[in-house]
């Protein structure tokens, strides 16, 4: 990360930390810390520009929405005016910023496997299917060696580093 966003990405951390780990878990906390991380390392950085609060609430809001945060069903739950006003921000400002950091990092999907929480990631046989020989196959039934090998492609998720909160 370039020396210049240290400053502008500990600020938006600053926010985004103590939010997640009062509020919602350190899960959603590292998650945020990833997006922001992708925010930094895009050229040019959007984060030199705006309030490190609006910032902070778009990246949650985004890690939020792909997480299904605003579904009852979900543990932790928040709605998201509930998520805006932990971050004192406006819903439809949190909103419009979070559509910004989908369009600048191509977030069509709702499905972002490094920005999906662990358990989501579990549960979610598409997350897991590869082609072998053009049959397409779970990637947690084949032998170790080749599991690594996807995770190594980036074609399964790598869950060995992540830790549930």
């Amino acid at each position: 990360m370039p020396v210049a966003l240290r400053e502008v990405v500990a600020a938006v951390l600053a926010i985004t930390d103590p939010v997640c780990e009062h509020h919602l878990d350190r899960e959603y906390a590292q998650l945020c810390r990833s997006l922001v991380g992708r925010l930094a390392r895009k050229r040019p950085s959007p984060l030199v520009r705006g309030d490190a609060r609006i910032w902070a609430a778009g990246v949650a809001y985004t890690v939020g929405s792909i997480n299904f945060l605003f579904d009852r069903s979900q543990t932790p739950h928040l709605r998201a005016d509930e998520l805006a006003e932990r971050f004192g921000v406006v819903q439809s400002t949190m909103a419009n910023k979070s559509a910004r950091i989908r369009a600048l990092l191509e977030l069509s999907s709702w499905f972002e496997p490094e920005l999906t929480r662990r358990t989501m990631l579990e549960q979610n046989p598409p997350a897991w299917l590869v082609t072998v020989n053009g049959v397409p196959v779970d990637a947690r039934t084949l032998p170790r060696e080749l599991q690594d090998e996807a995770r190594r492609l980036r074609l399964i998720p790598d869950l060995e580093g992540r830790t549930a909160a």
